[in-house]
C-alpha cells in the first residue's frame, strides 16, 4: 500500500435537521473520504465523530446538545479521540457553545464545512489551534458536487440556493445561513447529472425560499427555467419541488410545473397562518386573499396537484378569533398534506419582543385541534386513491411484513409523508412499478403490483406527462 492509499483515520458522522443540512453533511463526508479518511458506522469504533447540528428551534437545539453530550461521554470513556460540532447550532451559538460543552474539540460554522478535512487532521494530529472556525456567509452558492450520499441510492436532495432574504419574525435562518444566494442553472444541472450517473431517479429540490430562485443572480425569478433545464437530464424520473414560499408563482413557473414530464404534481408551500393580522405580525408579506388566490390557481392549472403546507399556532398575540379563522381555513381548503407546530420562543428573533406570548398548554391544545381537523381530510384523500393505478417508487424492504416492500407515490415526499406497503415479486430499491392501491390505513396505503418494475429509463406516464399517479448508512438524521 502506498502512502497515498493509507487511511488517515476513521470517523463517524451524525447528521441532524433538515434536508438542506443533509446536503452539507454529504459534502463534508465526501471531502473527508477524498482526503483519505474512512467512514465507519459505529461511533464507538471511530477516531473522530462529527455532529452536524440543527439550531432552528429549541427542541432541535436540545436534540443536538443531547447527541453532542453523548459523544463527549464516549470521548471521556476513551472510545473516540475527538468530537467536532458543525452546522446551524454551531453558527447560531458560536463561542457560547464552547462554554456549554467545553469538551468539544472543534466548532465549525455553516460556511466552514469545506475545511472539515483540515480540522480532522489537526485533531487527530494533536495540533493545538483555535477551536472555532467560522467563515463569512457565502456570496455565491457553494459547490455541492462530489458528495458521499447517505440517502438511498435512487433518491437525493439537490440544494438550488443558500440563505434567505425573508425576515419572518419567528425565524433565525437568515442569521445562520445568510442572504439568499442562487446557484446558477448550469451548476444545478451539472449536479443533477452527477446524481443521475450515481443512480438517482428522484430529485428533491430544496432551498430556504424556492420560488425566489434566480432573483438575486438574474434579476427575476427563474425557477421555471431551472425546471425546464432539469427536464433534459437523462436518468431522472421524478423531480419534487420543496419549500415554496407563497410568492413568485409566476405564469411561467406554473406552466413549467404543469407541462413537465418529470416534475411530480406535489408542492410544499409553508403558509404559517391565514389571519391577516398574524401574517403581518410574522412579516410574511402575503395576505389571506393572495394566499387563497394562489391555491385556487395552482389547483386549477396543475392536474392531480397534492399540496402540503405547515402552520404555526400560538404565535404571540394570536387570539381565539385568529385561531378559529385558521381552523376554518384548514377545514375548507382541504390540504392533502399538512403539518402544524406550536410557536417556539426564540430569544434572538424579533417575535420574542412581541407582546401577548401564550402559555405552552394553549399552544399545544391549538396544535392538537388543527391536527384533529386535518386528520379526516388526510384520511379521506388516501381513501380516494383506493382502486387507482399509480406508479410507486420502491424505497426498501418492509421490516415488519415478510414479502412486502415500502415505497411512495408521487403524493409522498421522503421522510415527511406516508408510505405504500407493496406486495410483489422481484422488486428492489429504486424500482418504479405500477400498482393498484388496495387499502388505506390512516396516513399509509397498501398496494399490489400490476406492472413490471422499471429499472432505469422512463416510468409509465398518463396524460400530459403526469404520473398515473449508495444504500443508507447508519447515520442519524
Amino acid at each position: 500500500m502506498s502512502d497515498n492509499d493509507r487511511v488517515k483515520g476513521t470517523f463517524s458522522f451524525i447528521s441532524l435537521g433538515c434536508p438542506k443540512n443533509l446536503v452539507d453533511s454529504e459534502r463534508m463526508l465526501g471531502l473527508l473520504a477524498q482526503d483519505g479518511y474512512s467512514l465507519v458506522p459505529d461511533s464507538g469504533q471511530a477516531d473522530l465523530v462529527i455532529v452536524n447540528t440543527c439550531g432552528f428551534i429549541d427542541s432541535a437545539r436540545q436534540e443536538s446538545l443531547g447527541v453532542i453530550r453523548e459523544m463527549i461521554d464516549r470521548k471521556k470513556a476513551g472510545k473516540i479521540k475527538g468530537v467536532v460540532v458543525a452546522g446551524c447550532l454551531a453558527e447560531r451559538e458560536r463561542d457560547k457553545l464552547l462554554e456549554e460543552v467545553p469538551e468539544v474539540d472543534q466548532i465549525i460554522g455553516v460556511f466552514g464545512r469545506e475545511e472539515i478535512a483540515r480540522v480532522a487532521e489537526r485533531i487527530l494530529g494533536e495540533i493545538q489551534e483555535q477551536r472555532t472556525l467560522f467563515r463569512p456567509a457565502a456570496v455565491r452558492a457553494m459547490d455541492d458536487t462530489a458528495r458521499l450520499r447517505i440517502t438511498p441510492r435512487h433518491m437525493a436532495y439537490l440544494k438550488v440556493s443558500e440563505g434567505c432574504d425573508r425576515l419572518c419574525t419567528f425565524c433565525a435562518i437568515p442569521y445562520m445561513r445568510g442572504k439568499h444566494v442562487t446557484k446558477p442553472i448550469e451548476e444545478v444541472v451539472k449536479e443533477a447529472r452527477e446524481l443521475a450517473a450515481d443512480g438517482v431517479r428522484e430529485l428533491n429540490l430544496v432551498a430556504q425560499d424556492m420560488t425566489y430562485y434566480g432573483v438575486d443572480l438574474y434579476g427575476r425569478p427563474r425557477l421555471g427555467d431551472l425546471i425546464r433545464a432539469l427536464e433534459e437530464v437523462e436518468g431522472i424520473d421524478w423531480v419534487r419541488v420543496l419549500y415554496n414560499y407563497p410568492q413568485h408563482f409566476t405564469d411561467e413557473l406554473v406552466s413549467a410545473i404543469r407541462d413537465s414530464a418529470k416534475v411530480v404534481p406535489y408542492l410544499d408551500m409553508p403558509i404559517q397562518h391565514i389571519s391577516d393580522r398574524m401574517l403581518k405580525q410574522m412579516n410574511r408579506r402575503h395576505t389571506k386573499a393572495e394566499t387563497v388566490e394562489i391555491i385556487e390557481r395552482l389547483r386549477a392549472e396543475i392536474p392531480g396537484l397534492v399540496l402540503r403546507t405547515t402552520f404555526i399556532v400560538g404565535f404571540p398575540g394570536e387570539t381565539e378569533a385568529d385561531f378559529e379563522e385558521l381552523r376554518d381555513f384548514v377545514r375548507l381548503t382541504r390540504f392533502e398534506r399538512l403539518g402544524v407546530f406550536p410557536y417556539s420562543y426564540e430569544a434572538d428573533t424579533p417575535s420574542a419582543k412581541l407582546p401577548g406570548h401564550l402559555d405552552g398548554d394553549v399552544k399545544l391544545a391549538r396544535r392538537d385541534a388543527i391536527m384533529a381537523e386535518q386528520q379526516p381530510i388526510a384520511f379521506a384523500f388516501n381513501h380516494s386513491l383506493v382502486g387507482r393505478e399509480l406508479d410507486v417508487l420502491i424505497d426498501r424492504l418492509d421490516g415488519e411484513q415478510k414479502g412486502r416492500w415500502l415505497g411512495r407515490t408521487y403524493a409522498d415526499a421522503p421522510d415527511i409523508d406516508g408510505v405504500v406497503s407493496v406486495r410483489g415479486k422481484g422488486l428492489r430499491p429504486g424500482d418504479l412499478v405500477k400498482c393498484e392501491i388496495t387499502e388505506a390505513l390512516g396516513y399509509d396505503l397498501t398496494a399490489r403490483t400490476i406492472g413490471v418494475p422499471v429499472r432505469g429509463g422512463r416510468p409509465s406516464r398518463s396524460g400530459k406527462g403526469r404520473p398515473a399517479s449508495l444504500n443508507s448508512l447508519p447515520i442519524i438524521s
